[in-house]
């Protein structure tokens, strides 16, 4: 196979599933590790892939691309632990809560385990297995149902109707973007409408972005940027970016990152 074929193969491969691993395609092709990655240098190059550890992301350049939750999870992971630890400390034990899908609130899930007497309400099957993992006998954990998407999430009639009829303390959103004017939003025209079901059941609203989520619209808003009493991200958010949530949202946390991605 020419190197421009297998470039090519590699690419629609990416936009497929999201993301490539180097170590499954130098399988797949039977080439080194080294002619892998130049292949993955060439496509970055060109603007069609992001190179992450391990390999490389397909490059979002639609409203409406929805990345899998593979594809999304390697992407600035220390950025994610870092606002999920934080987002954590404002959890108090014995409320009940909501978590949305996304990679970010799935590690928040992951950081809970300490927790107990929660009762927690999510759209996604992973969030309620992480949950599970780490249950405690005084953990409540309740999963909607609904017609599961590329991030995992449950959305749909079925979802939305279970939504409408809770009550929650404090609800964790997390985003495909966020932007003055667009607001809070998703790829996802479904996903939105549940999501906002989510938002509506809660007394509080918790939005967790990393900064690369700034500046990216979405084809469907969840919440405005003045709906949200916390925005938890990170320190890699631009200045200005910082001073338009300031001014919107009732209260925002700025994770410290110790390490890159």
């Amino acid at each position: 196979m020419l190197a421009r074929q297998r470039q090519a193969a590699i690419l629609d491969e990416a936009r497929r599933t999201g993301a490539v691993r180097v170590s499954e395609l130098v399988a797949r092709f039977g080439v080194s590790d080294m002619t892998i990655r130049r292949d993955l240098d060439v496509l970055a190059a060109r603007g069609l892939v992001e190179k992450v550890y391990g390999g490389a992301t397909a490059v979002l350049g639609e409203s409406t691309d929805e990345p899998g939750f593979e594809a999304k999870f390697v992407r600035q992971r220390a950025q994610k632990e870092a606002i999920a630890e934080l987002a954590a400390t404002l959890v108090r034990p014995g409320t009940a809560i909501g978590i949305s899908a996304g990679t970010t609130t799935w590690t928040l899930a992951r950081a809970l385990g300490s927790v107990p007497g929660l009762t927690v309400v999510t759209n996604s099957i992973r969030v309620a297995n992480v949950l599970d993992e780490t249950s405690q006998p005084t953990r409540t954990v309740v999963l909607t149902g609904g017609v599961r998407t590329p991030s995992d999430a449950l959305v749909g009639p079925v979802a939305v109707h279970s939504l409408r009829r809770l009550h929650l303390d404090l609800v964790f959103l997390g985003v495909h973007g966020m932007a003055d004017g667009a607001g809070f939003t998703t790829p996802n025209l479904t996903e939105s409408e549940t999501n906002r079901a989510l938002v509506e059941a809660g007394s509080r609203l918790v939005v967790l972005a990393d900064h690369t989520k700034w500046g990216i619209a979405g084809i469907s808003t969840i919440a405005d940027l003045a709906e949200a009493n916390v925005v938890v991200t990170d320190d890699g958010l631009p200045e200005l970016a910082r001073k338009i949530l300031a001014e919107q949202v009732d209260e925002l946390l700025i994770a410290q990152v110790d390490g890159a991605d």
